[in-house]
């Protein structure tokens, strides 16, 4: 019998939904937080994205201190923080913080793109050099900032020394398998929008990893979309909020959070059809029995450590209950 009954866990981009404003979005994030946290989810991250209008996921660690404000015992994190638009100290200090206030509830999510264009990253980049390929150095640094004092030079991160934040490589390609591996750090495979090296990923991850003083074997996570609803007919129609968010990416467009629609034919072209859909193709789709069957699959063939669920659904109390769908199959109920 394959084994789904694995943690789960939230990624949230906290987008602003058609007819609503950035305070509602945060509201709406902290509102989900507080469901799935209900529901048993593990963690509740949340993401980095700039000069985004119809995502408020900008300053990342200031709505991840909100979220723990608002909830109790769930783990609060990053999904991620971009690297490249952030002097690791300044990181350290942050998120040191946090976790003075609220110990043992954080997860720093580290990712290598700058989440956004490439004019929005020179304005946000904190030097003129290509600060992507310092991203092994800067984890390092971060891994000693966290660590002992003993082991740590003349600059510290106060609060954050001696506070061990777990650290978790994300990735979209193979470079970050390679360095999760060679760290010994747990991985999140970012498959809920780029699902193409996700396979040949989670092989070099398990393949090269080495242990370390955070993990003895390899911790493989995986992002999906999930969109669960009471039957599949209603899931397959929730989902066009979904496409209408790829969508968007493909044209370059700023829509909102778009309610479902009846038709998505009529909106799309056969060519943006086919590239949003890749861009999507891992999603858990339809009615409960639908998703553990296809949960099963995936255990069978991957046999992750822990899924995050992102759910791109446009009304909220259904996008709770596409959660709590995907809760009660992991629980076996």
């Amino acid at each position: 019998m394959t084994n789904i009954n694995i943690p789960v866990s939230v990624l949230n981009l906290a987008p602003i939904r058609e007819g609503q404003g950035a305070k509602q979005a945060i509201d709406s994030m902290v509102d989900l937080a507080q469901a799935t946290e209900k529901m048993g989810y593990t963690r509740y991250w949340i993401a980095e994205h700039h000069n985004a209008p119809t995502l408020v996921s900008s300053a990342t660690s200031m709505l991840i201190k909100h979220t723990l404000d608002h909830t109790e015992e769930i783990h609060v994190g990053s999904g991620g923080i971009m690297l490249p638009n952030h002097a690791p100290l300044v990181v350290a200090e942050q998120f040191g913080t946090m976790a003075t206030i609220y110990p043992n509830r954080l997860d720093l999510g580290l990712g290598r793109a700058p989440g956004t264009d490439m004019l929005t990253a020179d304005a946000l980049r904190r030097s003129n050099n290509d600060s992507v390929y310092t991203f092994p150095k800067d984890v390092q640094s971060l891994l000693t900032y966290f660590g002992p004092e003993e082991n740590q030079g003349r600059v510290k991160a106060y609060p954050g020394v001696g506070t061990n934040i777990p650290i978790y490589i994300l990735g979209s390609s193979t470079d970050s398998a390679v360095l999760a591996a060679k760290l010994g750090l747990p991985y999140v495979f970012a498959s809920h929008f780029a699902p193409k090296y996700m396979e040949e990923a989670i092989s070099i991850y398990r393949e090269r990893f080495q242990p370390s003083e955070y993990l003895d074997s390899p911790y493989m996570m995986v992002c999906v979309n999930v969109i669960a609803a009471e039957s599949d007919e209603e899931a397959k129609v929730e989902s066009t909020t979904m496409q209408q968010f790829f969508l968007n990416v493909v044209r370059g467009t700023k829509n909102p959070l778009s309610p479902p629609v009846e038709n998505m034919d009529k909106i799309w072209n056969q060519q943006e059809k086919e590239v949003a859909s890749s861009m999507s193709s891992m999603t858990l789709l339809g009615s409960k029995d639908s998703i553990r069957e296809q949960l099963s699959r995936f255990q069978e063939k991957y046999n992750v450590d822990e899924i995050m669920a992102i759910s791109y659904i446009y009304d909220t109390d259904k996008q709770k209950r596409s959660y709590q769908i995907l809760k009660e199959v992991v629980d076996g109920k």
